[in-house]
């Protein structure tokens, strides 16, 4: 069974409250509650973790490394700004992917730049609150080649 983690970082515990024109009306619990029924479809462990402390979030990254096939996060405002989110990442051997809400290169100059970009395998921006699912189906498809790969490796 894959095992993969959905990292949300600061204020995305608040989604459905803030910046509706921006975010939309549906809450983390919303999104969660999709999530976990793909993922039941799937045959995916899930796990889920938010939090507005950097170092929580850095814990959870360092945990992956032994017991997650995938990691997918999205670190909100942490994305432009946290060396150590991006260092911890980098130690990573399993793939990553970034994923925004919104579409980072349509918003504010700062948010342009993405710390964590070069340490994922792919990101996924712009399309909403739907960027979660497709963001578990991109792994899942990474994930099951990668499993192939491997297996012809083997014989």
């Amino acid at each position: 069974m894959k095992k993969i983690i959905i990292l949300n970082g600061p204020n995305l515990n608040l989604l459905g409250e803030r910046e509706k024109d921006q975010y939309g009306n549906i809450t983390l619990q919303d999104i969660e509650s999709s999530c976990k029924d793909y993922a039941n479809k799937n045959k995916i462990e899930l796990s889920l973790f938010q939090s507005n402390i950097e170092g929580e979030l850095v814990n959870q990254i360092q945990n992956s490394r032994s017991d997650k096939h995938g990691l997918i996060i999205n670190a909100g405002g942490y994305t432009h700004t946290s060396v150590a989110i991006h260092d911890s990442l980098k130690i990573l051997k399993i793939p990553i992917i970034e994923l925004h809400i919104s579409n980072i290169y349509n918003r504010e100059e700062f948010r342009h730049k993405s710390l964590i970009s070069k340490v994922a395998k792919g990101v996924i921006c712009g399309f909403g609150t739907d960027g979660y699912l497709m963001s578990l189906q991109a792994m899942k498809k990474f994930l099951d080649k990668w499993k192939l790969i491997k297996r012809k490796l083997k014989s």
